[in-house]
């Protein structure tokens, strides 16, 4: 069953929260500093007007419902709730203490809305502390006054936290647009990969098929014995290439949302040459598979791309060749191993498009960081040669 990443803590917590968290410490803040004047605990300060505390309370709280789906009505309350509470304080409290529920507003802003919302929100707050500074300050802030001094820093909090809130908003976008990248770089990545293993699989199967089929239909009067043997190899590479497909098939769809992984069959690899080499012969074309170097277990992808290549090669072998021999020969040296597939057929066409098989050999070399060579044969015949390295534990095991 597919699992939800819980997101941390203080992630879980809602901006509502934040926004009324930030209003109460902003009063007890204000109590702390009145308090701290009159030389007495600021718990045991009560509140001028508790009839406007409590009005003050519920523009918090209107801003606190607004946040998320209206997040630009809540940042305007939170500024008017800021104002009446700076004029009921006068002198007596900084303005920071009332504005801290209208930082966090602006930050959420900044940080969740769109771009053109963000900046309204900027053009909010400063013709808010424009008008602030008029009536509550000195027109010339660049005297340096006290009370200028604290709408200079009120300006530069508020600032912080617009920049903050954008940044997060920038931050997150690039993140996404990263794992929209790396999503349709794995989806081509994985479509290049079947598309290797469907037309290695299926390539050769209806190779060996069409030249089983025309060889037949030329003998089902004459040699019906022989006929019945090709068909009976027709019917063999047909089921064997049906059940790959449907093992394929199974495969991809084990990454659908509640479906349980089924086993897998083990991939091809050295070990099945032998009877690819028996399917070949019974196409026409007599396979010698030659081995040298020490004979020890490789990592499965270096096995399956092998097997693939020796696949492919064949399979250009029987239908354009022209040739009833070819040698394949496999050297596992310490370092890498070492494959190369020799006919002497009447070699490839150069005015013929090529096509998908050549591709997604050096493809699947390229992935292991090998080597491919593919060409005309300069006596006559083609010739595939591939150098696959190997892993460095693989060669030390071999010491």
């Amino acid at each position: 069953m597919p699992t939800t990443v819980r997101p941390p803590l203080l992630r879980r917590v809602p901006p509502a929260c934040w926004l009324l968290l930030a209003w109460y410490a902003g009063q007890v803040g204000a109590n702390f500093y009145r308090g701290w004047q009159q030389g007495v605990f600021w718990w045991l300060l009560t509140p001028n007007d508790p009839r406007q505390l409590v009005f003050n309370l519920g523009l918090t709280a209107g801003a606190a419902v607004l946040l998320r789906r209206h997040p630009m009505p809540a940042l305007l309350f939170s500024l008017v709730d800021a104002d009446y509470l700076s004029d009921a304080a006068g002198d007596q409290v900084p303005e920071l203490a009332y504005c801290a529920g209208a930082i966090v507003a602006l930050h959420y802003v900044a940080a969740n809305c769109r771009r053109r919302t963000s900046a309204g929100s900027l053009v909010l707050i400063a013709l808010g502390v424009s008008w602030y500074n008029r009536v509550h300050s000195s027109p010339y802030l660049v005297q340096f006054h006290l009370q200028n001094t604290r709408v200079w820093l009120l300006v530069l909090l508020f600032l912080v936290s617009w920049l903050s809130g954008n940044s997060a908003r920038q931050n997150r976008e690039h993140a996404a647009e990263l794992r929209g990248q790396a999503a349709a770089q794995a989806v081509t990545a994985e479509r290049l990969r079947i598309a290797r293993e469907l037309h290695d699989m299926v390539a050769h199967s209806i190779g060996i098929i069409a030249i089983q089929a025309g060889v037949g239909a030329r003998v089902i009067e004459r040699q019906p014995a022989e006929a019945a043997s090709a068909l009976r190899v027709i019917e063999t590479t047909s089921r064997e290439t049906l059940a790959g497909l449907r093992r394929m098939l199974g495969a991809l769809r084990q990454a659908e949302p509640g479906r349980s992984a089924a086993p897998l069959d083990p991939s091809p690899g050295l070990d099945g040459l032998a009877e690819l080499v028996a399917r070949t012969t019974t196409a026409g074309v007599r396979v010698e598979l030659r081995r040298s170097g020490e004979r020890r277990p490789l990592p499965a992808e270096i096995e399956l791309s092998a097997y693939r290549i020796v696949q492919e090669a064949l399979t250009n072998v029987v239908r354009h060749a022209g040739t009833d021999f070819c040698l394949v020969e496999l050297d596992q040296r310490p370092d890498e191993l070492a494959l190369e597939i020799v006919d002497e057929g009447r070699g490839a066409d150069p005015d013929r498009a090529g096509g998908y098989g050549l591709v997604g050999m050096r493809e699947r070399v390229a992935l292991l960081h090998g080597s491919l060579r593919a060409g005309n044969r300069p006596d006559g015949g083609f010739q595939v040669s591939a150098r696959l390295p190997l892993p460095a534990s693989t060669g030390e095991e071999s010491k």
